[in-house]
């Protein structure tokens, strides 16, 4: 178990370390799948390596009439899953350790890979996101960061901004985790009812079944997708569609309905108050 809460840099750069320090980012709310990104980084540091678990509810990546307020906080619970995880420490900053001074007046934009579907659905959010990911960054400085596949735009401009401006870690994305029906997990889950959860499993049906046409090419997997969510609009609760779209991982534009290799099947749509987005990674063959 866990007895190190830091709640400062300092702190936690005072506690004893011995071999590389790796990093889990998280709003808290802890869930399997933080517990799967924990257990990757153990593996991945070792048993003389250092784990830090990052729990800070970021105001910069909630826009207007989103939950901030709402957002779980679950402290306790989430040192003691971190601990039977394999972390080391949680780190659990106050707002004044990451943002000294009051809301940053420099930040950092995601450009234009930033402003499509995730980022033209919730416009800011991932400047938001990137600012706070830098600024964990800084404060715990760790050799390798592990981020969810879940979250597949942001795991791609996380891996650009540490690309472009050169920080010294290195980005590992680890694969979505699915309870036993295939919902990906999420701390959002908690807000769906009985019926909204049934609706809501159309979304990874929809994932699942279109990619087992990923070698047929990408009008198969376009058109397998969207018959399951359009027929989905019609269940009570009905699915209301955000996006579907099938996507380059390099720049999250649209593939082509040519392109073979890997592109990334996205999904967002909500189920009564809740809004879920889910993915699958897909390497896409040369016939249409």
């Amino acid at each position: 178990m866990i007895t190190q809460l830091p709640r400062t840099a300092e702190e936690l750069h005072a506690l004893p370390r011995e071999g590389r320090r790796a990093v889990v980012m998280t709003m808290g709310a802890l869930h399997e799948g933080h517990a799967t990104l924990i257990r990757s980084a153990r593996r991945l540091v070792g048993p003389e390596g250092q784990v830090v678990v990052t729990v800070f509810v970021n105001p910069l990546q909630f826009g207007a009439g989103e939950d901030l307020d709402r957002y779980p906080r679950t402290l306790d619970a989430d040192v003691a899953l971190a601990g039977e995880s394999g972390a080391d420490a949680v780190f659990a900053p106050s707002a004044d350790e990451v943002y000294p001074g009051g809301e940053p007046q420099v930040r950092i934009t995601a450009g234009p890979m930033g402003e499509r579907f995730e980022g033209a659905s919730r416009p800011g959010h991932f400047d938001g996101v990137l600012t706070v990911v830098a600024k964990l960054l800084h404060l715990t400085r760790p050799d390798v960061a592990l981020f969810g596949q879940k979250d597949a735009q942001q795991l791609a401009l996380i891996r650009r901004m540490v690309r472009d401006l050169n920080f010294p870690v290195e980005v590992v994305g680890v694969p979505t985790v699915r309870q036993g029906d295939n919902l990906a997990l999420s701390s959002r889950n908690r807000y769906l009812s009985e019926a909204d959860r049934a609706t809501a499993l159309e979304i990874s049906r929809a994932l699942l079944t279109a990619g087992a046409a990923e070698e047929l090419g990408a009008g198969p997997v376009r058109r397998s997708a969207r018959a399951i969510l359009d027929a989905a609009a019609e269940l009570e609760p009905p699915l209301v569609l955000d996006y579907v779209a099938l996507i380059d991982p390099a720049d999250f534009t649209e593939v082509a309905d040519d392109h073979t290799g890997d592109a990334v099947l996205a999904v967002a749509a909500r189920v009564g108050a809740t809004r879920l987005i889910d993915n699958i990674p897909l390497t896409l063959g040369g016939r249409r």
